[in-house]
């Protein structure tokens, strides 16, 4: 099994900047994507950053484009996602996810969830 320990949530002022973490744990798959999800109030989760095992290919939701930056280091199994000019509809629990395609949803893993709250 793989563990995902997520940290780096928090408040932050609008317009902010604040780097999540996530340390990947036990039979991990270093082939595999690494990315982040995003859960705000009553609305779906939705795919906002991933990024394969070398790096090559990076993903980004469209509304995130030109503020988030995700990467990884395989030697210390983990995946940050640095997240600039926050706006509150970046509001949200923030889940570290693992697995062959998490564009598709096919997730090995989940982290616990880290909360990211952006005070207009």
């Amino acid at each position: 099994q793989v563990q995902l320990v997520e940290s780096g949530g928090g408040l932050v002022q609008a317009g902010g900047s604040l780097r999540l973490s996530c340390a990947a744990s036990g039979r991990t798959d270093s082939t595999y994507t690494m990315g982040w999800f995003r859960q705000a109030p009553e609305k779906e989760r939705e795919l906002v950053a991933a990024v394969t095992w070398s790096g090559g290919v990076k993903y980004y939701a469209d509304s995130v484009k030109g503020r988030f930056t995700i990467s990884r280091d395989n030697a210390k199994n983990t995946v940050y996602l640095q997240m600039n000019s926050l706006i509150a509809e970046d509001t949200a629990v923030y889940y570290c996810a693992v697995g062959p395609s998490l564009a598709s949803s096919v997730v090995t893993a989940w982290g616990q969830g880290t909360q990211v709250t952006v005070s207009s």
